[in-house]
Parts: C-alpha cells; sequence; structure tokens
C-alpha cells in the first residue's frame, strides 16, 4: 500500500471517466485515497477532498489517475458510477465531520468486508447496486421477457422474470434448482444465464423433448448442468436423481403447475390438469411437495406460482388451497407476491368479450396470479 504522503497525490492525477455504467478502480490505491479522507480532522478539506474524487471518477479532469491504473497482479474493485458518486455526494454534503466520516468509513467496509448471507450472492454492504431485484409484493411486467431462447408459444409457461428474480433472491452461484414442473423449461434457461445447475421434472416425454432441445440452445458460458427428466413428479426417486449427479439435496424448489383444468396440458390420468375435482387436485399437488421436500435442503426456498380459478359462478381461491398444502409439510410462509397479466391465450383478442362476461357474472376478470415463496424448517 502507497505511504500516506502519496496518497493524497492520487487525488490531483485524473483522466476522464468512461461513459460506463459501471467504474473499474485499483482497489487498493483507491483504498489509499479513502484512508487519506478519514485521517482529516478538518471537515471543509474533507469535503473539499470528497468533491476532488468526484470530479475524478466523473471525468471533470483530464489527466490519469493512479485509481484508474490497472493491472493483472492488482485487484480490481467495480461499481456502479451512479452508485459511488452518491456516496461521495453524502460524504461532501454531510452537516458534520462525524458523519462525513462515517459515510467514509461505511464505503470502505463496503470494499473490505463484503456481507453475504447464506442463500444468495447479494452483497448487502453494496445493497444499493442490486435495483434490478424487486422487493416489493406487487409486480407489474409489461411484457414477458422474450431475449435468448425464451418463448411464448408453450400454453401456460409462466414468465421468465419470476425464475430470474426468485433464483437471483434464493440461491447462490452453482446452486442446485429442482422444478417440477418444468415444462418449456423456461426455468432452466434462466439457470444457465445466472450460473445455476439446474433439474427439471416433466411428464409429457413429447414437451420434455422440446424443452431439452430448446434449453441446449441457450450460452451456458459458466458450464453448469441442466437436465430436463421425463416423469411423474409424484413418483420420481429425487434421491437416486440427485446421486447419479454427485449431490444429496438442492437449494431451490420451483413448483408451477396446472391451474387445476383450465388449460388440459394431456391426456395423461397422472397429469394434475386432468384430476377430478379440486379436491383431488390438491390431493395429487400436496404428494408432489411430500415427495420432493426432503431433497430441499433445510432453511432454503420453495417458489410456488399459482392462480385462482373461476368456475359455475364461483371464484375457486386455488392459490390459498395450493398455500395450505404446501403449509402441511414443513414450511412456513414468507411472502405472497401479487404478479399481474395483461392477456393470456386463453383469452386473446377476447378483451370486451371478458369484460362483458365480468358485468352479467358479477365478478371481476382475472388479471393476477400469486408468486408465494415458502421455506422449509
Amino acid at each position: 500500500m502507497k505511504k500516506k504522503s502519496e496518497q493524497m497525490r492520487l487525488l490531483e492525477e485524473t483522466k476522464p471517466a468512461s461513459t460506463s455504467p459501471e467504474v473499474e478502480l485499483n482497489e487498493e490505491n483507491f483504498l489509499c485515497v479513502l484512508q487519506t479522507l478519514d485521517s482529516l480532522n478538518d471537515h471543509t478539506k474533507l469535503k473539499k477532498a470528497a468533491n476532488d474524487l468526484k470530479d475524478i471518477v466523473t471525468g471533470v479532469r483530464s489527466e490519469e489517475a493512479d485509481i484508474f491504473r490497472l493491472n493483472e497482479e492488482e485487484t480490481t474493485f467495480s461499481v456502479r458510477r451512479d452508485i459511488l458518486l452518491s456516496e461521495l455526494d453524502q460524504i461532501a454534503e454531510a452537516h458534520t465531520i462525524a458523519r462525513s466520516k462515517y459515510y467514509v468509513e461505511r464505503l470502505i467496509k463496503q470494499i473490505q468486508k463484503p456481507k453475504t448471507s447464506k442463500i444468495n450472492d447479494i452483497n448487502l454492504s453494496r445493497w444499493k447496486e442490486y435495483d434490478d431485484i424487486i422487493t416489493d409484493s406487487l409486480w407489474i411486467f409489461d411484457r414477458r421477457d422474450n431475449s435468448g431462447v425464451h418463448l411464448a408459444s408453450y400454453w401456460g409457461n409462466f414468465v421468465p422474470q419470476i425464475p430470474h428474480q426468485t433464483i437471483l433472491r434464493f440461491t447462490k452461484k452453482k446452486d442446485w434448482v429442482l422444478d417440477t414442473f418444468v415444462g418449456s423449461g423456461t426455468s432452466l434457461i434462466e439457470c444457465r444465464r445466472l450460473g445455476r445447475n439446474g433439474i427439471g421434472i416433466e411428464l409429457n416425454a413429447e414437451v420434455a423433448r422440446g424443452a431439452k432441445e430448446l434449453i441446449e440452445q441457450a450460452p451456458n458460458p459458466q458450464h453448469i448442468f441442466t437436465d430436463v427428466v421425463i416423469g411423474d413428479s409424484r413418483s420420481i426417486d429425487y434421491r437416486a436423481l440427485l446421486k447419479r449427479h454427485g449431490i444429496n439435496d438442492v437449494q431451490l424448489l420451483i413448483m408451477h403447475p396446472p391451474y387445476f383444468d383450465i388449460i388440459k396440458f394431456s391426456e395423461y390420468e397422472e397429469d394434475l390438469s386432468n384430476a377430478t375435482n379440486v379436491e383431488d387436485f390438491l390431493l395429487m399437488f400436496r404428494a408432489i411437495v411430500e415427495k420432493a421436500t426432503p431433497v430441499l435442503e433445510k432453511g432454503r426456498f420453495l417458489v410456488l406460482v399459482i392462480g385462482d380459478k373461476y368456475s359455475a359462478g364461483e371464484w375457486i381461491p386455488l392459490g390459498f388451497h395450493c398455500m395450505n398444502e404446501v403449509l402441511k409439510c414443513g414450511y412456513i410462509l414468507k411472502s405472497i407476491v401479487v404478479k399481474n397479466f395483461e392477456e393470456t391465450r386463453g383469452k386473446r383478442n377476447q378483451k370486451e368479450l371478458w369484460r362483458y362476461r365480468a358485468l352479467v357474472g358479477g365478478f371481476y376478470v382475472f388479471k393476477h396470479e400469486y408468486v408465494m415463496l415458502f421455506k422449509k424448517m
């Protein structure tokens, strides 16, 4: 680390800032600058030094700065430019030197002491940078993510934003995700994108083959494992399945079952969409939860994506019925997210018809589904 006498010089030697939303800094040199700020006992000088550092980051000056000098031997520190500038503003605008130093020391800790939990890679020391992660219980998506190999052609597949958000929140890189209703493979495509291993179960062999082909087209830069297994989620030997891949448990369970009989996915008797009534549907669903739960690591999460249905003039709270079945299997409920949907394939181009039916029938047209988060105890 550079001597104290050299540290202030780092503030005076600058280069133009990149237009990139992230700025990459020499970690050791940047820490030297921050430690110099923390050593100042004159509030006016400290505030000026913070503004000088802000000028370096924004590129107001035009010479080269040591904090930007990168080489293979030294550690680099990447941070979003707007977040860093906001931190420097707090230092420069604080009303007392004690408060300014508090913000300096907090910034130093963000670099030196990453703070993550057991269930994800989110660095809580730099939590402001994760504004792509939703923490509200109302999810409004104006359209589904159709980037990459994602397709909307398979009836009933959920929007990729759901597995994207939940995988980021509840897993770490290289963790294992199990989807018991994998369908067209949306969750496993997101596993590839995010660097998580994934196994999906699909009853329909034709759908499973299509999912495999689609998933294989997705880039896999982190060389993670994904597989689609053909079978009934109620009778699969999950222990044996995981053992074949050298693991004992998974870190996230995703379940997106049929919403009873709203969409008939196949002619198979084992298909939940062919249950004879709601009670049988719930028994079949609970059997899957009971079968898969033992391979979910204790303290990790089950994500249930489910909606309600309307039948014979009555709203059937299918989502809450399924919630209760999960709660019987050793889980606690952590959150209920309400997610919008504007149009489904079954109601496409029939907006006025369904509005008329709602007015006649005294009900409201479905515009939401649930993302329920459970923790295994």
